[in-house]
């Protein structure tokens, strides 16, 4: 444990008074326990600063864009003589495993499905209202979060693998703030990260366990209750950390590859089992009024209060969730891209995750509008009973080898959660180690027992709602942080450009 810094002995503190707080019973706080704090904070945050939030994305994706036509797009995240340490296939696919496989599979038929019954504006349940909830569903999950992704992730790639400095977020900040960062404000950035990262993937963890244990309900009529979800907790867990002693190049690296091949399988199946020409007419049909919106919807508030508690529940949410989950995502992306150019990069995490999103969401949620639309299938029903888990498999068993398809998803689910967990655990071990891109397996089983535990007990206890909200409510001071991020990195690169100037110059 020599490798160790105060940010890991601060966020492990924390983290285990949190979990303390969240698992004592609301009789004994009636007016202080961690749901009710938390989700008064946090509806503040979204209720007062929710502009910051869509402004603060939006620069992201702006900043983004600005680098691939920039001059800057050449420059390389190592040194001049570095090749790219993933094919295209691998690099594509741990990206994509890390950021939101997961989601993608809870979210791809419930998210369309839940704004065809109730859109952002207009009438329900009509063909306006189809084509909307497939256009803010890519919205949600298309250039906006990748951006912020790629920000973070751009920045500690090229500070980590061209100027050698620590892989930790605060070093990012040293050509803004100067040394200041390598004292108590840099332990403090870093624990944001951290604490970001314990209670977001937790969060996703014990979301992951709901999910396949309402499939394995669905599917097979076992009881969906917490026993079971904590069986999977406890089982998934084995397995990641089975993955995270393996290390990135074995455990990793197989099952992100493992993962992209089951959804694609999925999404192929689904797409010519179902209504073929019906999907890809809404995908393409949306995906024009997606890029034709896209100013629009980026700047799109309720002053007025037109429906204004969608937008709170939906794209401020996603907003304040982008930013939490970046630091983990971030890091994971940058740690896997050593070797590529920047315009090579930005083009690569905004581009493919974004189209095969929205394919994604046109399959799954296109197919159960379908059920919806043309059929009566009242598949909205069944989500309202049983929760949101369960609108996947709700739309599979309407279509031919339904049970088999629905235990793929049922593996899928349980990869990219195994990843995600086992992804977390490499990243928080790197970001409590002063940056180590080899952090000791001793840090990695902490941190990996800390994060089931805190998805287990409070599951149990039935907090996971006011941990997920305690991680976004980070998602504010860390979206200063990232604004101060942008301008680093453009200071920087200002920087580079003017040396390697000079250095033509001599020559």
């Amino acid at each position: 444990m020599k490798k160790v810094t105060n940010v890991f002995y601060i966020s492990a503190i924390v983290a285990i008074l949190f979990i303390i707080w969240g698992i004592i019973p609301k009789e004994v706080l009636p007016h202080a326990n961690l749901d009710d704090v938390t989700s008064g904070i946090q509806n503040y945050l979204v209720k007062e600063f929710g502009w910051f939030y869509l402004i603060s994305t939006t620069v992201f994706l702006g900043f983004a864009v600005y680098l691939i036509f920039s001059k800057y797009g050449n420059i390389k995240l190592g040194k001049p003589g570095d090749e790219p340490e993933y094919s295209y296939i691998t690099w594509f696919a741990m990206l994509f495993s890390a950021g939101m496989g997961i989601g993608l599979v809870f979210w791809g038929a419930a998210e369309p499905l839940e704004h065809f019954h109730n859109p952002p504006f207009g009438d329900n349940e009509t063909g306006e209202a189809a084509k909307r909830s497939l256009q803010y569903s890519f919205f949600h999950w298309g250039l906006h979060p990748w951006a912020t992704y790629a920000t973070i992730a751009l920045a500690l790639a090229y500070f980590k693998f061209r100027k050698q400095a620590p892989g930790v977020v605060s070093a990012i900040l040293h050509p803004l703030l100067g040394d200041r960062v390598k004292g108590p404000l840099g332990t403090f950035i870093d624990f944001i990260v951290v604490f970001a990262t314990v209670f977001g993937v937790a969060t996703s963890l014990g979301f992951g366990a709901i999910q396949i244990s309402g499939g394995l309900s669905y599917v097979f009529d076992f009881e969906a209750g917490t026993a079971l979800q904590l069986i999977i907790i406890a089982i998934v867990t084995v397995l990641f950390m089975i993955s995270a002693m393996s290390g990135l190049n074995r455990g990793i690296k197989i099952l992100s590859n493992t993962n992209i091949i089951l959804a694609i399988l999925l999404m192929v199946f689904l797409l010519f089992s179902g209504p073929t020409r019906f999907i890809m007419e809404l995908f393409t049909n949306t995906f024009g009024s997606y890029i034709q919106n896209l100013p629009n919807m980026s700047f799109r508030m309720t002053p007025f209060s037109e429906n204004s508690e969608w937008l709170g529940n939906w794209t401020l949410f996603y907003w304040a969730w982008w930013i939490a989950w970046s630091p983990f995502v971030g890091t994971f992306i940058a740690r896997v891209s050593r070797g590529r150019t920047i315009r090579e990069f930005v083009l690569g995490v905004l581009l493919v995750p974004t189209i095969f999103g929205a394919l994604w969401f046109s399959v799954f949620g296109g197919s159960a509008i379908n059920l919806e639309f043309f059929h009566d299938a009242n598949i909205i029903s069944q989500v309202r009973e049983l929760g949101s888990e369960v609108a996947l498999f709700a739309v599979l068993e309407h279509f031919p080898f339904g049970t088999v398809m629905s235990v793929i998803a049922i593996l899928l689910i349980s990869t990219f959660f195994i990843t995600s967990a086992d992804s977390a655990t490499f990243v928080l071990g790197m970001q409590t180690t002063g940056g180590s891109l080899y952090p000791p397996n001793t840090v990695k089983f902490i941190w990996g027992v800390i994060q089931s535990g805190a998805a287990a007990v409070l599951l149990w206890q039935g907090g996971l709602g006011a941990l997920q909200t305690a991680s976004i409510i980070v998602a504010f001071p860390f979206a200063i942080i990232m604004i101060m991020i942008v301008i680093s990195m453009l200071k920087e690169f200002k920087h580079e450009e003017k040396v390697l100037r000079s250095k033509r110059t001599k020559k």
